[in-house]
């Protein structure tokens, strides 16, 4: 059974740095767009991040230069390093899978959590002002 586990979360001071990882098991990630997506208290689902199956990454404009996503596809692990943190990140970090393999689309479809059908539990960033 296919299955995305989140780690790494914590609770980081304001311009530190985390690294959250997401180990798949069942398909490869290698196959797949993945993406992070984050939801703080109160509010709804935000995407954070993707990186395509042939490398292309995505990301909000809030995160971009300080976050970076990546996939180790021996681990069959995707990572978000995430560096000059502040409050506004923090929210549960959700690692997902796109339901088609292989898609090659603009990023209008990877941003919307439509594109997505396996889901991990998550993993909590807290950044202290």
């Amino acid at each position: 059974q296919d299955q995305l586990i989140e780690s790494g979360g914590g609770l980081v001071q304001a311009g530190g740095s985390l690294t959250l990882s997401c180990v798949a098991s069942g398909r490869s990630v290698s196959e797949y767009a993945m993406a992070w997506f984050r939801q703080a208290p109160g509010k709804g689902r935000e995407f954070v991040a993707a990186i395509t199956s042939d490398d292309r990454p995505f990301y909000l404009d809030s995160v971009s230069g300080r976050f970076t996503v990546s996939r180790d596809n021996a681990k069959n692990t995707v990572y978000l390093q995430m560096n000059n943190l502040n409050p506004e990140d923090t929210a549960v970090y959700v690692c997902a899978r796109d339901r088609n393999s292989r898609t090659q689309f603009g990023g209008t479809y990877y941003y919307s959590p439509n594109a997505y059908n396996y889901w991990g539990q998550g993993t909590q960033v807290t950044v202290s002002s």
